[in-house]
């Protein structure tokens, strides 16, 4: 399986520059906007131990111009204030090797891709039920690229092109991904940085994610017919060794633990107010509970571990790195007069529209910022008091930035994960867009739905 890799470095390169020379620019920027921009303040006021902006109690403050050599410093400030998420996102990357190098998630799915069994329609189902769960709980994000091999054997097999092939994995997993209803290193992140409570919101969460799946169901169905239709009939299926496909106990067992402790998690959560502290320690006793019933030694354990943390250090330093941009606003006192300016141009919108407007804005912003947890590091703390000037509920707010990324991951030229996925695939990019508009169409009217929801309810807690 590591063979697959591969393209993905040429794609990565392919799309542009590094995201951290983009948010250094803009970290320049903001350096020489806190000499420009007049300084201000809101008056803030505490609710639950949250702090919320005073709506029109903007007033002037001394300048405070950031110099250069305090650019390096809120660097390093940034990294420190993101610690917790940083090593959340690390964690995650350990324990989901420690999971994978088990062999469960590949032997159960490799099990799936030989089937004989089975109508287009129910593969279809299978792979999205398998792959949304694992795309919502943020188990699997860029090693999606590791499986989609096992969705061209499945289309092979079937007498498919690669493209829909690759959608059975991808498109399945981008659709859970995109809502991400438990996902650890977006919606937590994202709502840690609000400071809301860890996965709050989940009903009109959940019901977005099951619309994004069904509709994903729906056009994956439709387009394996419309392949049918024009002449490509399934073949008959040589002979395969049938070891390849045994899902032993051992590898029931391993998965069935990993729910488990989701599950203790989503309770920890909802009644004990675990954070991002304490489901870092659960991914910690996670892996080496899941090692020891693969058979590993604690050496391999440990080294396994350490190299899921290594493949994403890159994301994890983002989110300080986008931090310190906010960090850089703060220090020269003009982060609330940017949002005072944006409260007033968008104070005569409905919230509603001022809701969209922000989706729209989070949308497009990540075809520059590919990383969701850098982006979300970078606009936060902006959107924040903005929805707290327009009447919008930190939840809405966490929403917008939410769907705004999950959009575009499907269709961003910049995102590495999806051009190895078709450079694994052999897809072209101008083919795959033209066949997943169509989708991305009806998933951009349900985002809008929802928000609109959202606004109406005022979705909280607050």
């Amino acid at each position: 399986m590591s063979a697959i890799n591969h393209p993905a470095a040429p794609a990565t390169k392919a799309v542009g520059q590094s995201p951290y020379l983009l948010l250094f620019a803009m970290l320049i920027i903001a350096a020489i906007a806190t000499w420009i921009i007049p300084a201000g303040a809101f008056d803030y006021v505490a609710r639950e131990g949250i702090r919320f902006a005073v709506k029109g109690s903007l007033h002037d403050v001394p300048q405070a111009g950031v110099y250069p050599q305090d650019i390096f410093m809120a660097i390093v400030s940034g990294m420190e204030k993101s610690a917790p998420i940083i090593f959340l996102i690390l964690f995650t990357g350990g324990v989901l090797a420690v999971v994978e190098s088990t062999g469960a998630i590949a032997t159960a799915l490799n099990a799936l891709a030989r089937s004989t069994h089975l109508s287009d329609t129910r593969i279809i189902i299978i792979f999205a039920a398998i792959f949304a769960l694992l795309g919502t709980t943020g188990a699997v994000v860029n090693a999606v690229v590791a499986f989609v091999p096992i969705g061209l054997l499945v289309a092979r097999s079937l007498g498919l092109s690669p493209m829909l092939g690759a959608s059975l994995v991808y498109l399945s997993c981008a659709a859970g991904f995109n809502v991400a209803v438990l996902g650890p290193t977006t919606t937590g992140l994202t709502q840690h940085l609000a400071q809301l409570p860890l996965f709050s919101g989940m009903l009109l969460r959940g019901l977005t994610f099951l619309l994004f799946i069904l509709t994903a169901v729906i056009y994956m169905i439709w387009a394996f017919r419309r392949s049918r239709r024009e002449g490509n009939l399934r073949p008959q299926l040589e002979a395969s060794d049938p070891q390849l496909a045994v899902v032993t106990p051992r590898h029931k067992v391993i998965l069935l633990t990993c729910v488990l402790a989701l599950a203790i998690f989503i309770t920890g959560a909802v009644r004990a107010q675990w954070g991002t502290n304490e489901m870092s320690a659960m991914f910690v006793v996670l892996a080496i509970v899941v090692g020891l019933l693969g058979r590993m030694s604690g050496t391999q354990i440990a080294n396994t571990f350490l190299h899921g943390c290594s493949g994403l250090v890159k994301g994890g330093f983002i989110v300080g790195m986008a931090s310190a941009i906010s960090v850089v606003l703060q220090q020269g006192h003009i982060l609330d007069p940017i949002v005072g300016f944006l409260s007033e141009l968008l104070a005569p919108v409905p919230p509603t529209l001022a809701a969209i407007g922000m989706f729209i804005s989070a949308a497009l912003m990540h075809f520059g910022i590919s990383s969701g947890s850098g982006e979300s590091a970078l606009l936060v703390p902006i959107f924040s008091p903005l929805g707290d000037n327009l009447g919008l509920t930190r939840q809405v707010m966490v929403q917008t930035v939410l769907l705004g990324e999950g959009i575009v991951n499907c269709i961003s030229p910049t995102s590495g994960v999806l051009m190895a996925v078709l450079a694994t695939a052999g897809v072209s990019y101008g083919k795959w867009l033209r066949f997943i508009a169509p989708l991305i169409a009806v998933w951009f009217v349900i985002c809008v739905i929802m928000l609109v929801i959202g606004v109406a309810i005022k979705w909280g807690p607050f």
